[in-house]
């Protein structure tokens, strides 16, 4: 359980630390490219991949989107804490685990039991409890758009993950490594970007926080890993108390420590997705 309990705390911690870094005027695409510059490191020495069986027949199908998409999700992830706050964002991260089950109904064919089913249906109106905002709110409207994109975002990449998974002939933290080797250069071209043609500065804050975010990044990798092979008779229960750890502390991390604003309708919104999420746990116990 303290694998798991160190991957949720890991998990929120990048949220709260892409929330902090506003306040230091850091260069988040910067920070983004650090990050997996550390990640990469820890990867290679954590896991030590057997980068010998990468040759030409790798799933680079599945790599290469896979690597853009990550660094590119992580700058929608930063925009949508700085616009929506930590609460809907970690939320919608979460409930971004309907889009690979939707993924296994409609394109891999795979039955649905009823409970299934109706956890699909109360994830619906709790995305749009948690994403409604006040009438009289002054902020723009259409800010929406960033967890909705965080949400859509991380299902792909969750989908792509998944089939990393079912690679059998290539170790999981092997093809790990060689993602993060591809999104630290894609990271690097957006830095690029940023520097030779923007004219944004190289800072010493922006490796800081980089660091610190490699570090969470990884640390909720390797204890999610670990946390799975501690109960692996039993992966269901690290998948629930993942996702509704991460929501509940998520959550009283941006009200307790951001003072977000949270309407009752986000609320209410908040216990459905902790239902939907657990009635989906369930479904697939009945395996």
């Amino acid at each position: 359980m303290l694998f798991l309990l160190l991957s949720i705390i890991c998990s929120v911690s990048v949220g709260i630390l892409l929330k902090i870094a506003k306040r230091y005027s850091v260069d988040i695409v910067q920070v983004i490219t650090i990050n997996y510059a550390f990640a990469i490191a820890l990867c290679y020495f954590s896991f030590s991949p057997d980068i010998s069986v990468i040759d030409k027949n790798s799933p680079w199908e599945i790599y290469i989107p896979l690597a853009i998409l990550l660094p590119s999700v992580f700058l929608i992830l930063a925009s949508s804490i700085k616009n929506m706050g930590i609460v809907k964002t970690d939320i919608a991260q979460r409930l971004s685990l309907f889009i690979p089950i939707l993924a296994s109904y409609f394109i891999f064919q795979e039955q649905f039991s009823q409970l299934k089913f109706i956890g699909l249906a109360v994830a619906f109106p709790a995305m749009i409890l948690i994403l409604s905002r006040n009438k009289n709110t002054d902020s723009n409207q259409n800010k929406w758009i960033y967890p909705a994109l965080v949400l859509l975002g991380f299902g792909i990449i969750d989908v792509f993950f998944k089939q990393i998974a079912l690679q059998k002939s290539f170790p999981y933290t092997t093809s790990l490594f060689v993602v993060f080797c591809i999104a630290f250069v894609v990271a690097l071209l957006f830095t690029g970007f940023s520097v030779f043609i923007q004219k944004k500065k190289l800072q010493s804050i922006n490796l800081i926080f980089g660091s610190i975010l490699g570090i969470l990044n990884f640390g909720n990798i390797l204890f999610y890993l670990k946390a799975h092979k501690a109960f692996a008779d039993n992966p269901s229960t690290v998948f629930a108390s993942m996702n509704m750890g991460v929501i509940i502390l998520g959550s009283l991390a941006g009200i307790l420590l951001f003072k977000e604003k949270v309407t009752l309708k986000n609320y209410i919104g908040i216990a459905l997705a902790l239902i939907a999420v657990t009635l989906i746990t369930l479904s697939q116990l009945q395996k």
